[in-house]
């Protein structure tokens, strides 16, 4: 028998984040399993983002209560691998691909500690996952936008985290990174690992995750994706402004045929 505690990477209750006097979440509540790779969809301003930096203490909500494993974030540091959108990050500072995958050690290394041969050989095995080896000593600024996105990659493996969050991993990328992606995303899963991904493709919702949060300013729905990834909650996550949604559920059910 699980413990609560075990049973949950993640829990979100009742919460609500307000920019400018207008809500961007609203009363959401989400409880996520471990080792489940579970997708949040919804359109654009629905507050995927938000709700993911809200989880990792980069956002104050206005009202909730989140928990990691059953305890605050900051309890839960170490155990946590973040890769954000990979246009938020500034790739004109004057660093090389491996030290940006080392900066992956810094949370159990402590920011004093020098990362040394151990956290080297972990970074330039990370890259190798990632096809990134022969990229370790070039300037971050000198990557193409997929390539970056799997140095970004590689530097949340390296931290060997629990729980994995990933916003937008797929967009933007080329069909090499893409697939470097699932195969990671796949070896995580089998270890046991949980991840949460925000993603914006509805057709790949059903081939890339086992489970998938449905948000707009609300939580709309989550759970198994065969259980919630349905017409009738798409049109309610995005009001029937999504012309591809009935060939999303056609394909869906084609499927489970």
């Amino acid at each position: 028998m699980l413990t609560r505690e075990q049973e949950y990477a993640v829990e979100v209750e009742d919460l609500t984040v307000i920019y400018h006097e207008k809500p961007v979440l609203w009363d959401v509540d989400l409880r996520v399993p471990t080792g489940v790779v579970m997708a949040i969809v919804g359109p654009n301003g629905s507050g995927k983002t938000t709700l993911i930096k809200t989880i990792l203490g980069l956002i104050k909500p206005a009202a909730g209560h989140v928990s990691i494993l059953g305890r605050s974030y900051n309890q839960r540091r170490q155990v946590v691998g973040y890769v954000p959108q990979r246009n938020s990050v500034d790739w004109d500072f004057p660093t090389t691909v491996l030290d940006v995958v080392m900066m992956g050690r810094y949370g159990a290394l402590g920011w004093i500690r020098r990362p040394g041969k151990a956290e080297k050989q972990q970074a330039h095995e990370a890259l190798e996952k990632v096809g990134m080896s022969k990229f370790a000593h070039r300037q971050i600024s000198q990557l193409s936008g997929g390539q970056q996105q799997r140095v970004f990659l590689a530097r949340a493996l390296v931290q060997d985290a629990l729980i994995y969050f990933m916003d937008e991993p797929f967009q933007g990328v080329d069909a090499v990174t893409e697939r470097a992606i699932i195969t990671i995303l796949k070896e995580l899963k089998a270890l046991g690992k949980t991840l949460i991904v925000v993603h914006h493709d509805l057709q790949t919702v059903t081939e890339y995750f086992d489970w998938v949060m449905m948000l707009n300013v609300r939580a709309i729905a989550y759970g198994p994706v065969k259980d919630v990834f349905n017409e009738q909650k798409l049109q309610m996550t995005y009001g029937g402004r999504t012309p591809f949604l009935n060939v999303v559920v056609a394909e869906k059910n084609a499927g489970n045929m």
